[in-house]
């Protein structure tokens, strides 16, 4: 299935129904009064967060979606039926907005979670409803109220832990399939990852956390070249990035420092936010650099590249290294996890003053 992480949808609610004008007309019943009913309202429109999708391509060939109208009143006191709702599915990380002004409306981040996307109008009133000691033949009504209109622009961005990034052909889907349940496209030529890739890593019982691969950036990315550019909306999420660096690259006319500083000039460009997210260095197949030569290598990339921050030397071919970079990502995103959910404990403000003296 191709991957479709941007879609442009129009909704609309159900109108509401018209209220009816309407008498009672009975054998030998003489001042029959009104009983006019009021219209039904319109269905509304729903988003729902499913887990089970993982793209929105439903929507990229089905654009309309409109809820049914409410009945309108009757006589003999009989209201309108509401219009029935509909609910649409999207995949957990979509956000949705004007398609027009590009304001963001709503975020779906909780698989099952449901919100409201477009009201379905109000029915109108019968003249039931205006029935009054002065008024015992009333001939108003109101129609029905229109339903909520609205053309969103949906987008995709995938709810991942950690956020692989790098130049093509850097390892990044070997990795991935090396420490998740993900089987990416692995080959050996440039682009082969074309869209997203999820995988789960299983470090212990009841311990995991979710990795995503995008395709490989270029320098230019941030202005379009490449094909990453168009998915680096996918790292914005995430908790932790790991920068992975082909050591041992083919072409011995490559720098892999100049790569390195690219992508990260690039991440700088597109998103400041991005840019400042927590960032490890992953120096990959090392299996391909002689044993002697491996760590003047790694001290001299590490030195020209002016690394401050964690360095990890692997070989996602071979596994070496793995698995003590994946218990180093569950133990910080485990803490991120952690520091998020606390709460702070709401002080009610007639007590504030008694807590600062006690502290």
């Amino acid at each position: 299935m191709k991957f479709v992480d941007e879609a442009f949808i129009d909704i609309a609610a159900g109108d509401g129904g018209n209220g009816c004008v309407s008498f009672r007309h009975e054998k030998y019943k003489e001042f029959g009064g009104p009983n006019g009913g009021d219209g039904g309202r319109g269905g509304h429109v729903f988003a729902l967060a499913d887990p089970n999708l993982n793209t929105l391509v439903d929507y990229r060939y089905s654009r309309r979606h409109e809820a049914k109208r409410g009945e309108h009143g009757m006589g003999s006191d009989m209201f309108g039926a509401a219009g029935s709702d509909i609910t649409l599915k999207m995949p957990v990380g979509t956000i949705l907005s004007d398609a027009e002004t590009g304001e963001v409306l709503y975020e779906l981040l909780q698989p099952g979670e449901v919100i409201m996307i477009a009201k379905g109008g109000d029915g109108g009133f019968g003249n039931l409803r205006f029935k009054s000691a002065i008024n015992r033949a009333p001939r108003q009504k109101t129609p029905g109220w229109p339903g909520e209109r609205k053309n969103l622009k949906l987008e995709l961005k995938v709810l991942a832990d950690v956020g692989l990034l790098g130049m093509p052909n850097a390892g990044k889907s070997t990795f991935i399939a090396a420490v998740s349940n993900a089987r990416p496209k692995i080959a050996d030529y440039p682009f082969t990852t074309l869209h997203p890739n999820l995988g789960v890593v299983r470090v212990g019982p009841e311990q995991s956390f979710v990795v995503a691969d995008i395709p490989g950036l270029i320098e230019g990315a941030s202005e379009g070249a490449g094909l990453g550019h168009q998915f680096l909306r996918h790292l914005q999420r995430t908790r932790l990035l790991l920068h992975v660096v082909d050591l041992a690259p083919f072409d011995e006319g490559v720098d892999p420092v100049a790569q390195a500083k690219a992508i990260v000039a690039e991440l700088k460009k597109y998103d400041a936010q991005l840019y400042a997210k927590p960032r490890w260095l992953v120096l990959n197949k090392l299996d391909m650099v002689p044993a002697e030569e491996r760590a003047a290598r790694v001290q001299d990339f590490v030195k020209r590249f002016k690394w401050k921050g964690p360095v990890f030397e692997i070989s996602a071919l071979t596994r070496e290294g793995c698995e003590p970079l994946i218990r180093a990502i569950y133990q910080h995103v485990h803490a991120e996890q952690r520091a998020a959910n606390a709460e702070p404990v709401e002080v009610d403000p007639r007590f504030a003053g008694d807590q600062d003296q006690t502290a």
